[in-house]
C-alpha cells in the first residue's frame, strides 16, 4: 500500500480562478456583474483606484474576479483629470504601466478572452447565438429598470440590436415585440389521451419545451386528466431574434422575449377557449 497523499494548499492564483468561475459561469454573468457593480459600488473615483480594484466588498469583486478569468482593460478620466488614464490587467494583476491616453469623462471596461484560462468552462458554453441571448436579457432588464441610463448593445461589426436613450421612461424602452400569432386548437369539448401539437416558427416545423409546457397548463384547466388537445400554432418572428442551431437537426429553437411570447399565446387560446365554453360536451378517442 502505497504512502498517504500530501494535501497541499492551492496557490493563490488557482484559488482566485476558481472563485471567479464560481461568480462568471457565461458571458451574461460578466456583463450583469459590471453593470451592478458601474452603477451601485463603483470603486473608480481616481487615478490611484486603478491600482486597488482586488478589494472587496459588496458586488465590488466584479472587477477583480473577471480579471482572473479574462483579459480586462480599463480606461478612465474624472473630470477633474486633463487625460484618461488606462490599464490592462491578467491574473489579477496589472499588467505593464498604467498608460495615460485620450479619452472622454467616464469609465470604459473591455473583457476579452472570457474563460482563456479555465478551457473547461470555456467548452461547455453555449452556441453564440444562445449566450448573445442571455446578455440581451440583462440588458434590457437593466435598461427597462434603469431608465435614466442609456443603453446601446450590438454584435461586433453588426448593426444595433438595443439602444435607449438617456433620461427615457420606462414604458419607452420595453422592447416592442414584432409578433404574429395564427393557428387552430381545439376547444373544450375535444380531448385526446396523446394529444398533438404543431408548431412553426417563421415556416420551420419546431419544438419548443417551454411553448408545449404553457399550452398543456392552459388545457389542464379545462379536459379531463390525462387528456391533452390539438393545437397547430404558426408564429413570425423577428429572425434575429430566433436561434435555430441549438440542435444539428434545427428542430429544436430558444428565442428572445420567451416570456412574453408565452404570455401572448397563451391569452390568445384562454380567449379563444373561454369563448366557446358556455357549453361543454366531453367526448374522447
Amino acid at each position: 500500500m502505497g504512502e498517504p497523499g500530501v494535501i497541499r494548499k492551492l496557490s493563490e492564483e488557482v484559488v482566485n480562478r476558481i472563485a471567479a468561475g464560481e461568480i462568471v459561469q457565461r458571458p451574461a454573468n460578466a456583463l450583469k456583474e459590471l453593470v451592478e457593480n458601474r452603477f451601485t459600488t463603483s470603486k473608480l473615483c481616481n487615478y490611484e483606484d486603478l491600482q486597488e480594484i482586488d478589494t472587496y466588498g459588496f458586488r465590488g469583486e466584479a472587477l477583480a474576479s473577471i480579471s482572473h478569468i479574462a483579459h480586462l482593460t480599463v480606461l478612465t478620466k474624472t473630470t477633474a483629470d486633463k487625460c484618461a488614464y488606462k490599464a490592462s490587467y491578467e491574473n489579477g494583476k496589472v499588467k505593464g504601466p498604467i498608460k495615460a491616453c485620450a479619452g472622454n469623462n467616464g469609465t470604459q471596461i473591455t473583457v476579452e478572452d472570457l474563460f482563456y484560462n479555465v478551457i473547461a468552462r470555456k467548452k461547455s458554453l453555449r452556441s453564440p447565438a444562445e449566450e448573445y441571448t442571455h446578455i440581451m436579457e440583462v440588458v434590457g432588464g437593466y435598461a427597462i429598470h434603469n431608465s435614466h441610463v442609456g443603453f446601446t448593445l450590438k454584435k461586433f461589426g453588426e448593426k444595433t440590436d438595443l439602444k435607449t436613450p438617456m433620461k427615457s421612461s420606462v414604458i419607452e424602452n420595453e422592447p416592442s415585440l414584432k409578433l404574429s400569432v395564427r393557428g387552430y386548437v381545439t376547444n373544450v369539448n375535444y380531448s385526446h389521451k396523446k394529444g398533438t401539437m404543431l408548431l412553426f416558427i417563421n415556416h420551420r416545423l419546431v419544438d419548443s419545451l417551454a411553448i408545449r409546457k404553457a399550452v398543456d397548463s392552459i388545457y389542464s384547466t379545462y379536459l379531463p386528466k390525462n387528456s391533452h388537445a390539438f393545437v397547430y400554432l404558426s408564429l413570425q418572428l423577428d429572425p434575429k431574434n430566433v436561434d435555430v442551431n441549438v440542435h444539428p437537426t434545427k428542430h429544436e429553437v430558444q428565442f428572445l422575449y420567451e416570456e412574453q411570447i408565452i404570455e401572448k399565446i397563451k391569452s390568445c387560446i384562454e380567449s379563444k377557449l373561454l369563448s366557446c365554453n358556455s357549453t361543454r360536451v366531453l367526448y374522447t378517442q
